[in-house]
């Protein structure tokens, strides 16, 4: 059995779920947690992908299976374009061709798509059935694994479908992210920098002191920096679960970076390299506002330089700050007037500003303010 290296807990109450962070395939120890918490299943739907399936879904399968549950699996096409309503229809038909009821439990084993897929299908099958997270991408182990938030993608814009749905354990391997495309790889580091950045100055410091260290996996840096993302997200739902207020914050870079993968076309940008350009423009609007220091935008792009993440929202080939504003009034945050902005006040201290998009596109596209 794997070995668990390090466990802590989403506060939510009677909700309260665990995240084990274990070194080895997590099969078996995701089998004993769903024997645990779910003891009344009889019946588990094992969603995955063309990527992770062919590796991992046989362990976990035969896992639960030793465990007495039904096993099925649904193999879903690798990557964004599959996250719509569509594919929620074939994961609910897949249940329910396998007789899932209200007492049993669906389980993700992929990376964030994967994860989004089946919370939201296990949101809506039979108006809530459980389930499990064991996620295979450093982006989803580091953030999207953890919270609740589940959904699918519209033309219109990024996670506008979808529902509060938290999981009832999650289970990260440190074993899964060795057979990671470097690729993706920096698509979590770039989600590992946004919890720095908005809440630890201390745990910047870190990631770029490792940065080699984490582009290469390194075990025992790679452990470290999954249990501090994770423990910052645990805080951050356990105090707002529902995003009104301090939950927003872990939306820092994101309103322009969904505004990069709309505008590009889904899986053209991966969701941390989209991320981190998002995060160089809401650094630089937050210096010509005011309210971030001189250079803080500098310092974002050098992070991401280090952790081989682009770093030039600017660059040719991608939309311009016209287009990105337009783009972005969809966000979720946004009304017609305008939108809920995460900005830096400096390394590790983020608060929500309440914004024009006039203001927005000023702004960005005024010099910086001279400073005293």
């Amino acid at each position: 059995m794997a070995v668990i290296l390090d466990h802590l807990d989403v506060a939510l109450g009677a909700r309260a779920y665990p995240i084990v962070l274990v070194d080895g395939l997590p099969g078996e120890i995701a089998a004993q947690l769903v024997r645990e918490r779910i003891p009344g299943a009889t019946r588990a739907l094992l969603v995955t992908d063309s990527n992770v399936g062919p590796l991992y879904a046989e362990g976990v399968r035969d896992a639960l299976a030793a465990a007495g549950l039904a096993v099925a699996v649904v193999e879903l096409p690798a990557g964004e374009a599959t996250k719509d309503l569509q594919t929620i229809a074939t994961v609910l038909d897949a249940a329910l061709a396998h007789g899932l009821l209200r007492g049993d439990v669906l389980v993700a084993l992929g990376g964030g798509v994967v994860g989004d897929i089946t919370g939201f299908a296990a949101a809506v099958l039979h108006r809530g059935v459980d389930f499990v997270q064991i996620p295979t991408s450093l982006l989803a182990q580091v953030d999207s694994a953890v919270g609740g938030k589940t959904g699918v993608n519209h033309a219109r814009g990024k996670n506008l479908i979808g529902a509060f749905w938290q999981p009832r354990a999650v289970v990260s391997s440190a074993t899964v992210l060795r057979t990671l495309d470097p690729r993706e790889v920096r698509c979590g580091l770039a989600e590992a920098l946004k919890h720095a950045l908005i809440a630890d100055a201390a745990l910047l410091d870190t990631v770029l002191a490792e940065a080699a260290a984490l582009r290469a996996l390194d075990p025992d840096a790679t452990a470290r920096l999954v249990r501090a993302c994770c423990g910052i997200k645990a805080a951050v739902v356990a105090a707002d679960e529902r995003d009104h207020g301090q939950r927003a914050l872990l939306n820092f870079g994101h309103t322009f970076g969904h505004a990069f993968e709309l505008l590009l076309g889904y899986g053209a940008l991966t969701h941390g390299e989209a991320v981190g350009l998002g995060m160089v423009l809401a650094a630089r609007l937050s210096e010509r506002l005011g309210v971030a220091p001189a250079g803080l935008e500098e310092r974002v792009r050098a992070a991401l330089d280090a952790l081989g993440l682009a770093s030039d929202p600017d660059a040719d080939g991608l939309p311009d700050l016209a287009a990105l504003v337009d783009a972005a009034r969809g966000d979720k945050k946004a009304d017609a007037s305008g939108v809920r902005f995460v900005v830096l006040e400096d390394v590790g201290v983020a608060a929500l500003r309440r914004l024009s998009w006039d203001e927005v596109a000023q702004r960005l596209a005024s010099p910086a303010p001279e400073r005293p």
